[in-house]
């Protein structure tokens, strides 16, 4: 009887010939379950990782593309603010009333350098805020007064005392301006 007991207890390996306990297949299955689970883990966690990785390296590409464009786009904002007061001496040059004939030359002279400074700045994207009769904008106007004039409804720019400038979207300068009460 004996024997019989030893008989339920075992298994008989079929690949090397070996009895085994029945426990042991049970213990060693688990062993490998849970090992599997650790991998399978491990594994989940890897590519969690790296798909984070992947959205990091993304956003990190878009933001740099996005640095780059803007840029390119601003590359000439400080060379701009440094003109801005060049055109605001030569529109006062060219306001003065010249009365004698030899100094006329003069003055077209200066009128043609004027044109190609503004041409090139406007090359860059510079362009002249309109303020003279809008309605006032805070973003791109700065009230420096206010007055009662009548034709001029409540809220409108009536006079333009500097002139204001955008690079692209960007203001530069506001435009300095008398608002109607």
């Amino acid at each position: 009887m004996a024997e019989e007991e030893k008989d339920t207890n075992t298994v008989m390996n079929e690949s090397d010939g070996t009895e085994e306990n029945p426990e042991d297949i049970v213990s060693e299955y688990t062993e490998e379950q849970t090992e599997l689970e650790k991998v399978e883990q491990e594994r989940d966690e890897i590519q969690e990782r790296m798909l984070r990785v992947q959205a990091d390296f993304d956003n990190f590409r878009r933001r740099t593309q996005k640095e780059k464009e803007m840029d390119r786009k601003y590359r000439s904002q400080s060379l701009t603010e440094e003109l801005i007061p060049v055109l605001d001496n030569f529109e006062r040059a060219l306001q003065t009333e010249v009365k004698e004939e030899s100094a006329q030359g003069f003055v077209d002279g200066m009128k043609m350098v004027y044109n190609q400074l503004w041409s090139a700045l406007e090359k860059e994207g510079v362009e002249v805020i309109s303020a003279q009769g809008e309605t006032f904008d805070p973003h791109v106007h700065q009230a420096m007064m206010q007055v009662e004039e009548e034709g001029y409804e409540s809220n409108v720019v009536v006079d333009v005392l500097q002139t204001g400038y955008k690079l692209n979207d960007r203001v530069i300068r506001p435009a300095m301006v008398k608002v109607n009460q």
